[in-house]
């Protein structure tokens, strides 16, 4: 049990940091030997690419070739677990604030800003006083440790999105939206089917200024109003 004025860190755990730091490099260095000691047999399938380059491994001495095989192999496991180390989610909850950090950057959130927190699916949300989102980040930290985490030093938690209810299919041209949000949406519809996250991302940031709060399910956006956006009923 942590303390209550000891802020809670949600992140990826030993064994995972093990995986990126010592297994990917351990089944890099394999795979490049592997290689390296199929060298000849690479070189001479006509299909296969950098033929030239298997050539070459393939003509030095065989333990160099191992060598050297296995710690480009190695190079590359390193590689590819820096990249995902950079794409890993943290999430710091402490009395006063909370801070995500993801791909080298940090977002801090004061307590007395934020109305409600949840996940959606495996996105965790943070609602603030006027039911607008200000932060909405997917990562695979597992739910339970980020729900004690808040649970723990008293933030409001919710166990599913409260305003699911509230969210409608967008289709162009349907009516409700503010003005000049329908355009946002079409052009944020062009970024999703293009694969363009970030795009998309922007898109969902300047959707928020006119009170539109955006959810996907795969390429399909739903929407709901801020309750400052929402007309009086």
């Amino acid at each position: 049990m942590t303390a209550y004025g000891t802020p809670t860190v949600v992140s990826w755990g030993r064994l995972e940091s093990l995986l990126l730091w010592v297994g990917f490099p351990l089944a890099g260095g394999a795979a490049g030997a592997g290689l390296a000691a199929r060298a000849g047999w690479i070189a001479g399938l006509a299909w296969a690419p950098a033929q030239g380059l298997f050539r070459l491994v393939d003509g030095m001495p065989d333990q160099q070739a191992l060598a050297t095989g296995a710690a480009v192999g190695i190079l590359a496991g390193l590689v590819f677990g820096a990249v995902a180390a950079a794409d890993r989610v943290a999430v710091e909850v402490a009395v006063d604030r909370v801070r995500v950090r993801h791909g080298g950057k940090e977002r801090e959130f004061a307590r007395r800003d934020v109305r409600m927190a949840h996940l959606d699916g495996k996105e965790l949300v943070l609602l603030g006083p006027d039911d607008e989102e200000l932060l909405r980040r997917r990562s695979d930290l597992p739910g339970a440790d980020l729900a004690g985490a808040f649970r723990e030093h008293g933030w409001p938690w919710a166990d599913e999105d409260p305003h699911r209810a509230a969210y409608r299919l967008w289709v162009p041209e349907l009516p409700g939206l503010p003005p000049g949000a329908d355009a946002l949406l079409k052009a944020r519809q062009r970024a999703l089917d293009d694969d363009r996250g970030d795009e998309a991302g922007e898109l969902r940031t300047e959707l928020g200024r006119y009170g539109v709060v955006v959810r996907d399910e795969g390429k399909r956006q739903h929407w709901r109003l801020s309750r400052s956006a929402a007309p009086p009923e």
